[in-house]
């Protein structure tokens, strides 16, 4: 099993190590997120350096790089946004027109090349959602793609490594994908809290079909709003590391409406992607009622019979599922 290596951005100043060009040294990936350090750090494992820039907790949306942050970009090799929306990211696009940073940086358009798919805020004009697009996992083998395609740009000599660790990353997440896809029939619809939701849903046949907050910029609809609405939907959806006030709001919803809750994580820091794609779409289908199939499982593997065996029981997947995807 591969060890990960992460860097917490608290401590980058004095592990870093210095910019590549001696033999033996590993690129360094800067992630705008977490969950982005994540995706990278299980995908290429020990063979990079990662470390990402806003702290958990901190509103992406309001964060602002600090001068300590500028140096840190200074020496990656690769940087790895969300697509660039954030305003970290648009000030990553600036230092690096500018000369400032010399690094590879990826964008939504070298993840596009790769499969990358925004969705449609239905419930709002029908807009590109920018948000939470790391969640499907069609999106994250995207930016894992461009990411393996940096890094075969900036050290050419480990390009097969890179290669093989990307698609090693790919067979993981493929398999999860196969297994949660074959459980859930018919058509499905949800009421979500916010939009990042809708990534961990529609990728399973799940439409979302109102949020009961539209957008960053809209203010939270009321419950009884979205009562009518809840109501010709299957589950209601929330983020587990979202403000209270919106909790308390979809709990309202779901105990008026009768519709079950699923709980999911948007944001995370130290953990394994698949491990987090298990939990999310075990959540969702437990709320759903669904059972695993007791024929056959999809794929002849360790980690597609975990799944099954894991829904039948109603266990919670955790850590032991992130060791077994990793073999």
């Amino acid at each position: 099993m591969k060890a990960r290596v992460f860097v917490p951005l608290m401590l980058f100043l004095g592990a870093l190590v210095p910019l590549m060009g001696a033999p033996g040294e590993k690129p360094l990936v800067v992630t705008t997120i977490a969950p982005l350090e994540g995706i990278v750090s299980e995908a290429f494992g020990d063979s990079v350096e990662v470390a990402y820039l806003i702290p958990p907790g901190a509103d992406p949306h309001e964060y602002q790089l600090a001068a300590s942050q500028i140096e840190l970009l200074r020496r990656a090799d690769v940087i790895v946004t969300t697509g660039g929306h954030l305003p970290v990211e648009k000030r990553i696009a600036e230092l690096k027109k500018e000369g400032t940073i010399r690094a590879d940086v990826l964008f939504i358009d070298d993840y596009m090349r790769e499969g990358f798919r925004y969705l449609p805020e239905y419930w709002y004009n029908d807009k590109d959602n920018p948000h939470g697009i790391w969640l499907d996992p069609t999106n994250a083998l995207a930016i894992a793609k461009a990411t393996e395609r940096a890094l075969e740009r900036v050290d050419g000599a480990n390009a097969n490594v890179y290669r093989v660790e990307y698609e090693s990353f790919e067979n993981r997440v493929m398999t999860v994908m196969h297994s949660y896809r074959a459980i859930l029939k018919g058509e499905k619809s949800a009421v979500i809290q916010m939009p990042a939701d809708q990534y961990a849903i529609e990728w399973l046949g799940i439409k979302a079909i109102a949020s009961v907050k539209p957008e960053e910029e809209i203010p939270a609809m009321g419950v009884d709003e979205l009562i009518s609405t809840a109501l010709k939907s299957d589950v209601i959806v929330y983020a587990v590391d979202s403000p209270d006030q919106l909790k308390d709001a979809v709990r309202e919803l779901s105990a008026k409406s009768g519709k079950p809750l699923a709980e999911i994580r948007v944001f995370w820091s130290g953990r394994p992607y698949t491990e987090i794609l298990i939990e999310n779409s075990a959540a969702i289908i437990r709320a759903l009622g669904e059972k695993a199939p007791e024929n056959k499982p999809v794929a002849e593997t360790d980690v597609t019979r975990y799944v099954a065996l894991s829904l039948v029981a109603g266990i919670v997947l955790g850590t032991a599922i992130g060791v077994l995807i990793k073999k």
